[in-house]
């Protein structure tokens, strides 16, 4: 009695340890589930429709299976033919091993399998040779796998890994790839080849084994009729249906951001901020306008959102088929012009020492060693700010950050998540120059400060995905609801592009408030504005930074920003967009002169050395101070004003030293001496 106690206490406590044991081997060696986490990266549009899809790390389309947008009639049809008892068995169908084994007794070779749809998946998960071995090993693991999962993420699963061909894997991929179209929608003959396809998806490929692929098909239709799940007479029209010949391509739309984006997320799907109407809509006139070029430049843009900071088009370049086209020149640092000049004055509004209609000299003169010059080489006297900036003048603008401190513009951008890049060298200072391009910054950097002025003076960070819209991005206030919408009004009223309507006059048009900017040597070309709802950024140039002599901003970007307003108005409706202005604050004058004082001269400054540049390049002078209405003298010789600016321009003919005199209205004189060196 006592060693039958024994007995079943010993075998009671094995089959405990053979049960643990089994236990803790699951526990240590689980299925390898993570494979099917390696799915081909998708970027879809706001509304989810594709924009642009990737291969997975292992070189597959692969996208996940989701049983809720495939077709119930093909999930009833691929277990009726592949695993009838699916639903009812733990992983490994008993029954179904039996028949097997009778069959192969029976006719000496193997007549069916008795894999599972569970089995299979373990197979996929870990692919094998085809043993006894490797078939208790899946046996195994389809019990693992269904401890594990529901029967329906085990179909989700195998529905992800089924192979169908090529690269090919999983039933959404192979819809799309053979048929154009979501699982939801396949009739019965496509999917009768996709329920034949993963059992030998090389020899029935229906893009090289079409008559392979045609006869498994319908082995697969009749299939359908002998279980009750077709007509006969549709599965003669089935058969009549052709199959595909080739793979068809998935969409590559918005191409730079799409990469980007699935390189952030190298798995599953993005919900991008991008309107795929509109986004296809800013590919073709981009490269219906770059078309016009005859040097071959490119060109990019950006449409911006302005409450959301959504980014809705993304435009990198013209095409992957012209030089640095797989750039994304949206995000390559560029000088950028004139386009931060708005920011300048926005600043000295906001401070109050200047408003739209204080005065300010347009007039040569020396900051130190820098010396800038107005674009067209004239200038203008006295002018108001507006319409210094309105014209884009350059010395008002570097007056302006003078007054400003250039390190004090650069921590306020810096402070708009706007870094300027400047030139490596050992002071790492930044200069005057800031003012006329003379630090780099992106086209994305643009569209932040722009989008500010169109959310009165409120800065946040641009938005690239759905999840990022209702983010912690904090915003901002770079200016004052006032400055940000006088600056905007300024912007508004600038004289309109050679040809088109001022929006002021047009009920339709969008008023835009914008401005353009050229880099030094014509490298860049830009044009920026906001104006209905929208911010756009546009950038015209060689990708390799190569010049374009005579391509300015207003000339060879401006008419595609105007161009994607136009387009806008058509996709959104939007019409005039009117920025009221308020009143006008700070100084009436700007550094107002003292009449009092004698002239100053400011160019040529005495002692300097200048070089002669041929004889058609002359030297414009400059002065300060005094009474105004200079008259002008070298030798005691006088200058004559040139007749197409106005200014008194020195046309040296020969080199050495000269005496320059200045004497204004009231007879006060200045001098200075200059050296002329001959050029080389």
């Amino acid at each position: 009695m006592i060693g039958r106690v024994h007995i079943k206490y010993w075998s009671v406590a094995g089959l405990a340890l053979v049960i643990a044991g089994i236990a803790v081997l699951d526990l240590l060696l689980p299925p390898p589930l993570e494979r099917a986490e390696k799915l081909s990266p998708l970027v879809v549009d706001r509304d989810e429709q594709w924009l642009h899809a990737f291969t997975s790390d292992d070189g597959r389309w692969r996208f996940k299976a989701d049983l809720k947008k495939i077709d119930p009639v093909f999930i009833d049809r691929l277990v009726m033919i592949e695993d009838k008892r699916f639903w009812d068995h733990s992983g490994v169908d008993l029954a179904a091993i039996v028949r097997a084994g009778r069959s192969a007794l029976k006719a000496r070779r193997i007549v069916s399998g008795a894999s599972t749809i569970t089995m299979q998946t373990a197979r996929l998960l870990e692919p094998r040779s085809r043993t006894f071995t490797s078939k208790a090993i899946e046996m195994i693991r389809a019990l693992q796998i269904e401890r594990r999962l529901s029967k329906t993420e085990i179909l989700e699963l195998y529905l992800t890994l089924a192979p169908y061909g090529g690269n090919i894997e999983g039933v959404r991929a192979a819809s799309l790839i053979y048929y154009d179209k979501e699982p939801i929608r396949l009739t019965a003959a496509e999917q009768a080849l996709l329920i034949a396809l993963p059992q030998a998806p090389e020899a029935r490929r229906p893009d090289r084994r079409l008559v392979a692929a045609k006869a498994a098909r319908n082995e697969v239709l009749e299939k359908f009729v002998a279980f009750g799940a077709l007509t006969p007479a549709l599965m003669e029209e089935a058969r009549d249906t052709n199959l595909p010949s080739q793979r068809k391509h998935f969409s590559k739309a918005a191409y730079h951001t799409a990469h980007r984006l699935a390189g952030d997320l190298p798995s599953g799907i993005v919900h991008s901020t991008i309107d795929a109407s509109l986004q296809a809509r800013a590919e073709t006139l981009l490269r219906s306008y770059v078309g016009n070029f005859e040097d071959g430049a490119t060109a990019s843009l950006l449409i911006i959102e302005n409450d959301t900071r959504a980014v809705r088009a993304a435009v990198g370049s013209s095409g992957l088929d012209v030089d640095g086209g797989w750039l994304d020149l949206t995000a390559a640092t560029r000088s950028p012009g004139s386009t931060l000049k708005p920011f300048i004055y926005a600043l000295a509004f906001q401070d109050g020492f200047a408003g739209p209609d204080t005065v300010i000299d347009d007039m040569p003169r020396a900051f130190g060693d820098y010396t800038p010059e107005n674009f067209d080489r004239s200038f203008r006297g006295e002018v108001k700010v507006r319409e210094a900036l309105q014209h884009s003048l350059n010395l008002p603008a570097v007056t302006m950050l003078e007054r400003i401190g250039a390190s004090r513009f650069a921590a306020l951008m810096k402070a708009a998540g706007v870094t300027l890049k400047t030139p490596k060298r050992a002071d790492k200072k930044y200069g005057l120059a800031l003012a006329l391009g003379g630090a780099g910054v992106t086209a994305q950097d643009i569209a932040t400060l722009y989008a500010a002025l169109g959310t009165d003076g409120v800065v946040k960070p641009l938005v690239w995905t759905e999840a990022a819209i209702s983010g912690e991005a904090k915003p901002y206030r770079l200016f004052s609801e006032d400055t940000a919408r006088r600056v905007s009004a300024i912007l508004a009223n600038a004289p309109s592009l050679s040809g088109r309507v001022p929006a002021s006059l047009s009920k339709s048009a969008t008023r835009v408030a914008f401005k353009t900017g050229t880099s030094y040597g014509y490298r860049d070309a830009w044009a920026a504005g906001h104006g209905g709802g929208f911010t756009v950024v546009v950038w015209v140039g060689f990708a390799n930074g190569a010049p374009r002599p005579g391509e300015t901003g207003r000339k060879a970007a401006a008419p595609l920003l105007f161009d994607v307003y136009d387009m806008l108005g058509q996709v959104s409706g939007e019409s005039q967009n009117d920025e009221g202005e308020a009143p006008a604050i700070g100084l009436a004058r700007f550094n107002q002169r003292a009449d009092s004082l004698p002239p100053e001269i400011i160019f040529p400054r005495d002692g300097v050395e200048v070089y002669m540049s041929g004889a058609t390049r002359g030297f414009s002078f400059a002065a300060r101070g005094g009474s105004a209405r200079y008259q002008w003298y070298v030798d005691g010789e006088p200058i004559r004003q040139d007749a197409s600016s106005g200014q008194p321009i020195w046309y040296p003919p020969e080199a050495g030293f000269y005496d320059v005199t200045v004497v204004d209205q009231n007879g006060r004189a200045a001098k200075s001496k200059v050296r002329v060196l001959a050029s080389g």
